[in-house]
C-alpha cells in the first residue's frame, strides 16, 4: 500500500516536471521576437592624394608682342611715313655676279639724289589714306578680302596685301611715288655694293626672316642692327617692297629668268618674313602682275 502510494506520487511528480518542460519549450511560440542588434563595421575609405591645378598656360606671342633682337626699338606709329632720309647722287654698284642669274651682271649706275621714306607704309598709314579716299584695293574688289584682315591690333606694322596699283595710289595721295629699282637698291646697299643692308655676311638676327622664327610681320624698324648705312630700316625681310620698275633683265643679262621679265610686271625687292639668305639680299630681284596682293608684301615710297 505504502509503494503504492509512493509510485502515484512519483508519477505525479513526473508529469509535473514533464508538464513545466512543454510550457518552457513552448514559450518562444507565444513570446515577441526581438531581432539581434546589428553591428556594422565601419569602412575606411582611403586617402585621396589632392590633384593640384594644372599650371596656368603661357600666352603664346602675337605679332604685336612678339620679341625682336636686342638694341631694336619699335617706332611710334606717329612718326612712321612722314620721316624720310635723304640719299646723296652718285654712282653706286647694282646687281651682283655671285647672285642669281637675273642679278646679272653686276655694273655702275649713277642715281641722281633722292628721298626715300625710312620705314615701309604702316597700317596706320593706309587707314588714314583709305578713310581720307574711301579707297578699295585690288584684293577687296576681287573679293579675296584685303589689308584689313591683317592690320587688327598692328597699327606699327607694314600694310601687307597691297597690289603695285594700290601702292601707287597710296603715293600719290601722299605726295610721293615708288621708288626707282636702282634707289632702292642704292638706299639698301649703299655706296660700298654690301650684299646686305647691314654688311656682306648674312645675319638672320638683324632682319624678320624665315630663320628668325617669328612668321609674320613685326613692327617697322624692330631690327635697328640690320639698317642700311644710310638708316633705312627693313630692307631685308619683313616684306617684300613693290618698287615702279618694269620687270627687265639687266643690260647685258643673256641668261636671265625668263619667268622674272614682262611689261605686265613690276619688280619687287628686299623678300619678306619667310623668306631665305638668297632672297632678301639687296640684290635679289623677283617680279609680279600689277594686281598681286600678298601677306608678305608691302612698299614704301620716294620723292
Amino acid at each position: 500500500m505504502r509503494f503504492s502510494i509512493k509510485v502515484v506520487w512519483l508519477c505525479s511528480l513526473a508529469v509535473m516536471l514533464l508538464g513545466c518542460s512543454f510550457e518552457s519549450e513552448a514559450a518562444p511560440t507565444t513570446a515577441p521576437t526581438r531581432a539581434a542588434t546589428a553591428v556594422f563595421t565601419p569602412i575606411v575609405l582611403p586617402t585621396i592624394a589632392t590633384v593640384p591645378p594644372p599650371p596656368t598656360p603661357t600666352p603664346a606671342p602675337t605679332a604685336t608682342s612678339a620679341p625682336v633682337q636686342a638694341g631694336s626699338t619699335p617706332v611710334p606709329v606717329a612718326a612712321i611715313t612722314t620721316e624720310m632720309v635723304d640719299i646723296a647722287g652718285g654712282p653706286f654698284t647694282m646687281g651682283s655676279d655671285s647672285g642669281a642669274l637675273d642679278a646679272k651682271p653686276a655694273r655702275t649706275v649713277d642715281v641722281a639724289a633722292f628721298k626715300i621714306d625710312k620705314f615701309e607704309v604702316t597700317n596706320a598709314d593706309f587707314r588714314k589714306f583709305v578713310t581720307a579716299t574711301d579707297y578699295k584695293t585690288d584684293a577687296e574688289k576681287s573679293g579675296e578680302g584685303g589689308w584689313r584682315a591683317f592690320a587688327d591690333g598692328k597699327d606699327a606694322h607694314p600694310v601687307v596685301k597691297v597690289s603695285w596699283n594700290d601702292a601707287v595710289a597710296f603715293c600719290q595721295w601722299a605726295g610721293k611715288r615708288l621708288p626707282t629699282e636702282a634707289e632702292w637698291e642704292k638706299a639698301a646697299r649703299g655706296s660700298d655694293g654690301r650684299a646686305f643692308p647691314w654688311g656682306n655676311d648674312y645675319d638672320p638676327k638683324k632682319a624678320n626672316v624665315k630663320e628668325t622664327g617669328l612668321r609674320a610681320t613685326t613692327v617697322v624698324g624692330s631690327f635697328g642692327t640690320g639698317a642700311s648705312s644710310y638708316g633705312v630700316q627693313d630692307m631685308a625681310g619683313n616684306v617684300w617692297e613693290w618698287t615702279s620698275e618694269v620687270a627687265h633683265a639687266y643690260p647685258g643679262n643673256t641668261g636671265g629668268a625668263a619667268k622674272l621679265y614682262g611689261d605686265n610686271l613690276r619688280i619687287m625687292r628686299g623678300g619678306g618674313w619667310f623668306d631665305v639668305k638668297e632672297q632678301v639680299a639687296s640684290y635679289a630681284r623677283n617680279s609680279s602682275v600689277l594686281t598681286a596682293a600678298n601677306d608678305d608684301l608691302g612698299f614704301r615710297c620716294a620723292k
